[in-house]
């Protein structure tokens, strides 16, 4: 276990790098978004046992992200003194404790309860994780730390959403979020065996907030995450049920598309880490245009099942991009604040998940299953050309 401690004010250099850190940091990110992730892929079996609709089911999404959005907001100034390393390993420990809760929901109130503990653990995670790369290696390498610990959430796209598919089949969706449970004690075992203490300062952590939500510059960026955001979760809460009633596709191939996002998302992540060190702008436009013309793509041709997978694969790899791409552009942004940009960007990332997940339910129950890609692809192209006339803002620190 590493004893070194550093300071959460400003981050040092001057440390050997941890790489180790950076991975289990990116397995925390892995065994978190996996969690939340899972309702997608087994949504009509949890509506099914817990005798509500799919859109109500679905709201298990929403509590998530609305619970994430708050703790990423507010748990640097919750949490002003305490060790960072301390931090990070409890909201891990929550995420065991919110899936266990989860399998054995008597009830959708107690299930959502439970979700609502994986937000908290969500929020603060990521909202801390880029400030904490900062400190286990060097400033120029920042890019290539955030590209690891993003790619836990293109591993759980790959591999626990599909796996979550099949095993919901074959096991019943409640034995899934063991599954669930045991990756995040894994987590919890490497962290603690890698994270630094990272002492954090006296500084105001509310003044420093309200200094990065007065920038003009970050604001703009914030309402095109918004949009960007709420356009996938929009499509991708209800990507089964838009894909069955499409195209007919069964349990198997459906499994095989998630597979595919995620390979493309993979691709995705590894491509952004160093798109956002030399081509910031570009990024900024790429990534999200690619998740807008998917969703478009699989509403326009989606009654095909080659016309599935293909959008599919746009689809993934531009979000693949996006969370590597966002994070970046707030560092270059506020790069003496990363613990409030991170959670800024973190709060609002999961506000749209909430507001995708809503507006995907009440289009699925009162309009069409489809129709959430219609209005996701729309919300993600907006949001693309908001992100790159806000990557060439000049920037004003107050």
């Amino acid at each position: 276990m590493t004893s070194t401690t550093t300071s959460a004010e400003a981050p040092t250099t001057d440390v050997p790098a941890s790489w180790a850190g950076v991975v289990s940091l990116g397995l925390g990110i892995f065994a978190i978004v996996m969690s939340e992730f899972l309702p997608a892929s087994l949504l009509p079996l949890i509506a099914d046992d817990l005798d509500v609709s799919t859109g109500v089911a679905g709201q298990a999404v929403s509590v998530t992200a609305l619970a994430a959005a708050l703790a990423a907001l507010l748990i640097s100034v919750v949490l002003p003194h305490a060790d960072r390393r301390r931090v990070m390993i409890g909201l891990t420990l929550l995420a065991v404790v919110s899936n266990l809760v989860v399998a054995v929901a008597p009830s959708l109130v107690v299930l959502l309860a439970a979700r609502i503990l994986l937000g908290v653990a969500l929020g603060g995670f990521w909202a801390m994780a880029t400030a904490m790369a900062a400190h286990l290696v060097h400033a120029d390498h920042l890019g290539r730390a955030l590209t690891v610990i993003n790619s836990g959430v293109a591993l759980a796209a790959i591999t626990a959403v599909p796996v979550g598919a099949w095993l919901g089949d074959v096991w019943g969706w409640r034995p899934v979020f063991v599954l669930a449970a045991g990756v995040a004690v894994l987590a919890l075992v490497v962290q603690a065996a890698t994270l630094p203490h990272v002492v954090p300062t006296t500084a105001s952590g509310l003044r420093a907030l309200g200094s990065v939500l007065r920038s003009g510059v970050v604001l703009v960026g914030l309402v095109a995450i918004l949009l960007v955001f709420s356009g996938h979760f929009s499509g991708f809460t209800y990507i089964r049920p838009a894909a069955e009633s499409m195209s007919g596709i069964d349990s198997g191939a459906f499994a095989g598309l998630l597979l595919v996002f995620g390979l493309a998302n993979v691709v995705g992540t590894v491509l952004s880490g160093p798109l956002a060190d030399r081509a910031p702008r570009a990024g900024l436009l790429l990534f999200p245009a690619a998740v807008g013309t998917g969703l478009l793509l699989m509403f326009a041709i989606g009654s095909s099942v080659t016309g599935l997978f293909v959008a599919a694969a746009i689809w993934g790899l531009g979000f693949g991009g996006v969370p590597t791409t966002v994070l970046a552009w707030g560092a270059r942004t506020e790069p003496t604040r990363l613990e409030q940009v991170g959670g800024v960007i973190v709060t609002v990332c999961n506000l749209a998940i909430a507001v995708g997940a809503v507006v995907g339910g009440l289009l699925v129950d009162e309009v069409s299953s489809s129709w959430p890609l219609l209005v996701g692809g729309v919300a993600a192209i907006l949001g693309a050309v908001a992100l790159t006339a806000c990557g060439s803002a000049p920037r004003h620190h107050t």
